[in-house]
């Protein structure tokens, strides 16, 4: 496994979706079946396995988070945008670096009492990932670990997680 060669196929695209954010570009990681696996192990090594379901966050956050619920046997459950999920859900709204958004979680996607692993590509100011472990709790679960592919440190998501009592997060990669 090797983490550089997933910190090479990360692109850095200026002033996208708007002036002043730097976007991490993961296609060309995607694109390279060594660096997607590299990725996908060393996400799976920094995770625990005595989970019972994997949560991903739309859109990016399916990618790794799908294949890693197969890989530890446990169920996926996919943390959505509104509208998206056709039975009575959980919506929480938060704030993003350029705007706001809502993520939904179906009512019935978790048993009270699992433990979840949530998962997404990116930590940024922490506002998504504590959205996320909001609607898992509001479902009975709870968040037992967190991993991310990229980690934005000078944002102070990990900071704004563990003031929400948030503290198991690894991250891949840091910037």
């Amino acid at each position: 496994m090797s983490t550089e060669r997933v910190l090479r196929l990360i692109r850095n695209i200026p002033d996208f979706p708007k002036p002043g954010i730097q976007f991490k570009d993961i296609t060309p990681l995607l694109g390279s079946p060594a660096g997607f696996c590299d990725a996908m192990e060393a996400m799976l090594e920094v995770s625990p396995h005595n989970i019972d379901a994997v949560a991903g966050i739309e859109s990016r956050g399916f990618i790794f988070a799908a294949p890693m619920a197969l890989m530890l046997h446990v169920g996926f459950v996919p943390i959505r945008k509104p509208g998206k999920l056709p039975g009575p859900v959980f919506e929480e709204s938060f704030d993003l670096e350029y705007g706001s958004s809502t993520l939904a979680i179906h009512q019935d996607a978790l048993q009270p009492g699992q433990r979840v692993l949530l998962v997404d590509d990116l930590l940024a100011s922490g506002g998504t990932l504590l959205a996320a472990a909001k609607s898992i709790e509001r479902a009975g679960a709870s968040v037992a670990h967190t991993t991310v592919l990229i980690e934005l440190a000078d944002l102070n998501g990990r900071q704004a997680m563990a003031d929400a009592g948030l503290t198991a997060v690894r991250s891949i990669v840091t910037y």
